[in-house]
């Protein structure tokens, strides 16, 4: 059977201080009034019902994931009392659904994205969905179709198609995130795609290649799945590492036992990691500049401006290229093209003004 699964864990630390450890970005009313997670429970409802949709987040986030969600089910959704990357985030539930339903099929998605339109997502997940069904040792990830030479994606290398599926190839590589002159080359290839980190696998596949790669991992996600009021004693213990480095990225050079595909999307993708792809859903306005709240613009142009002080106004005046933000709490200054290290910021204000305006 069929089930989606989306990550909602993270801080949104270079969202700060919109995002902080309380009120993560993924459940923020960013879009159109709805959270981000929100709208990738609604994609996800274009594939699967409810009851088989499950959501991997924060313990502390547990009840406000269950506010926004009220379609879903209490018992789908898991809290980790730590953090421990996303390895460990596409474990566990593969484990929780494969004592459930050895057949489960697991399109593994993120709460941290804008995809439209949602019918071509739900076409091209259908797509991985077969590919995965048909092929018991496939790991399949989606590739976002790249419309500019971006540098902040990491990027797969595709292969050969793979026969009856349209638009499935092998993958050959993953690449990191490239330098520009390497991204414009990749794009003149129209041999890569940026990596998604979505992924559709069985879970008996994933679970297979946990054992073969970190074995370690692999009996204690089993243990837990056996044993989930042993919660807070095994999640902290698990080998805390990213799932392309830990499975997606060996998997794909061999040394796994089974192999990667990647299938096309061809669909408008933000992954909302910062401002910059905040602005882009903001849209501007005759200045350039992405607004959200109320703020007052003279000779001011190409800046990024949130204001979520209700009852307060931000003014700029004959200013350019930056990035500010004001909530009750705190306030962020900064050049747009520093906006890439506000996480160093949110390190320097958790120290020297205490973790309370982290």
């Amino acid at each position: 059977m069929r089930y989606v699964v989306i990550m909602a864990g993270g801080s949104g630390t270079r969202l700060w201080p919109l995002s902080r450890q309380g009120t993560p970005k993924q459940l923020l009313p960013l879009v159109n009034g709805k959270s981000l997670l929100r709208l990738a429970f609604e994609r996800a409802l274009a594939s699967v019902p409810a009851e088989r949709v499950w959501v991997v987040t924060g313990a502390a986030y547990a009840d406000v994931v269950a506010e926004q969600l009220t379609e879903l089910p209490a018992g789908n959704i898991l809290g980790e009392p730590v953090g421990r990357d996303s390895l460990n985030a596409v474990a566990w539930p593969a484990a929780v659904l494969h004592r459930l339903d050895p057949d489960a099929v697991i399109a593994q998605v993120s709460a941290d994205q804008v995809i439209e339109p949602v019918e071509v997502f739900a076409a091209c997940l259908d797509t991985a969905f077969a590919v995965a069904e048909a092929d018991p040792d496939v790991l399949v990830t989606l590739g976002v179709v790249p419309t500019s030479p971006h540098t902040g994606y990491g990027y797969l290398h595709r292969g050969e198609p793979l026969a009856g599926f349209a638009g499935a190839h092998r993958v050959l590589k993953f690449a990191e995130k490239p330098a520009r002159e390497v991204a414009e080359g990749y794009l003149a290839s129209g041999e890569y795609w940026w990596n998604s980190g979505m992924f559709v696998w069985r879970a008996s596949a994933l679970l297979n290649e946990l054992r073969l790669l970190l074995p370690a991992n692999h009996a204690s996600i089993t243990a837990l799945a056996e044993h989930p009021e042993r919660l807070d004693e095994i999640f902290p213990t698990l080998a805390k590492t990213s799932v392309d480095y830990g499975i997606m990225e060996p998997v794909s050079t061999g040394q796994g036992n089974g192999h990667v595909a990647a299938v096309a999307l061809p669909v408008q993708w933000r992954d909302v990691g910062g401002y910059a792809s905040l602005a882009e859903i903001l849209g501007t306005d005759t200045a350039d500049n992405a607004v959200s709240g109320l703020s007052v613009s003279v000779d001011a142009t190409d800046n990024v401006v949130v204001n979520a002080d209700p009852g307060s106004v931000i003014g700029l005046l004959g200013v350019s290229g930056l990035v500010v933000v004001r909530t009750p709490e705190a306030t962020l200054v900064a050049r747009a093209e520093d906006a890439e290290r506000i996480k160093e910021l949110v390190a320097a204000v958790t120290a020297e003004a205490g973790p309370q305006f982290a």
